[in-house]
């Protein structure tokens, strides 16, 4: 990093359970698949925060939302990993859970399986204005997106963050989810932010455009800062309607991709934290994104504690 860091960093977003089979051959329908399954703490939100604390000595905190059954234990991997966790426990839902099933092929691919449980149930009674008192930066995973109460809150997050002058980023979070919720009002729901963080594949959906370098571009007409996640092609960095910088990503023999993207956010973060520029904070994120998908689990190096 260039300096010290400055101020903390506020995450708000999902906390789940992630239970990752990682299977050995090709699933086969109506019988069994040889698998290596562990269960450990993961979310998008959760993932972000935990790599911004290891990347930095910033302050990071996280809001989220769990069920009764599993809030002890989400608590203490947060604390673990240098997280101040601000863990609101839903009465009515369990915890969200993910089953990531993994190819163990050359390319880790995933595909999840997606219960959102308590996750998605944050609503404006969860926010206080005062968790933004010391904090340089925001952050929304964009998970909160797809449900009616946490749509809200973001929302009231956002109207919070402009009144104090506190910069905001947001990671679309799922294709899938964004096809569902819909471009036009993905866009309208995200004025006023200030970086996006989009995969490649968001990033095309977003635009309609093919292209990564040139939907990049586009969205940064929408939002000042857009860096686009290319997995092992590194990633964009558009400004004002053109791409400023393509940032390679170091070589890496990836175990599991679950939780890469999150990995790149939180270093991202991290390096602005500490006054990089965006195309170095870009490097940061493709060197955590890299040693992420060497481990299995969306959570730094040390930290991921199965259940």
């Amino acid at each position: 990093m260039t300096t010290a860091p400055q101020g903390a960093l506020l995450v708000v977003g999902d906390v789940v359970t992630d239970v990752i089979a990682r299977h050995t051959g090709p699933l086969a329908p109506g019988t069994d698949t040889a698998a290596s399954i562990r269960t450990v703490p993961g979310g998008a939100g959760a993932n972000v925060a935990c790599w911004a604390a290891h990347c930095s000595d910033a302050e990071v905190r996280l809001l989220g939302r769990v069920g009764a059954d599993a809030a002890a234990w989400h608590e203490r991997e947060l604390v673990a990993c240098g997280v101040r966790p601000h863990l609101v426990v839903d009465a009515q839902a369990p915890t969200g859970t993910v089953i990531c099933l993994v190819d163990s092929g050359a390319a880790a691919e995933r595909t999840f399986l997606t219960d959102s449980g308590a996750s998605l149930r944050l609503d404006p009674g969860d926010w206080s204005d005062g968790l933004l008192d010391g904090v340089a930066r925001l952050h929304l995973s964009g998970y909160l997106l797809f449900a009616e109460p946490s749509r809200a809150l973001v929302a009231a997050a956002l109207a919070s963050a402009r009144a104090r002058g506190v910069p905001v980023s947001l990671d679309p979070a799922s294709a899938g989810f964004l096809a569902r919720l819909g471009v036009d009002r993905f866009l309208a729901l995200v004025e006023g932010v200030d970086v996006l963080l989009p995969s490649r594949d968001e990033a095309c959906l977003l635009t309609g455009l093919p292209d990564v370098a040139d939907a990049a571009a586009k969205l940064s007409r929408h939002v000042p800062l857009v860096v686009a996640k290319e997995g092992a092609a590194g990633a964009l960095v558009a400004r004002g309607g053109s791409v400023c910088a393509r940032v390679p990503a170091p070589s890496a023999t990836p175990a599991d991709t679950t939780g890469a993207g999150d990995a790149f956010t939180g270093a991202f973060l991290a390096a602005l934290l500490g006054g990089a520029e965006p195309e170095e904070a870009a490097r940061e994120g493709c060197r955590a994104g890299a040693l992420a998908v060497t481990r299995v689990g969306g959570r730094p190096p040390g930290r991921n504690r199965e259940r």
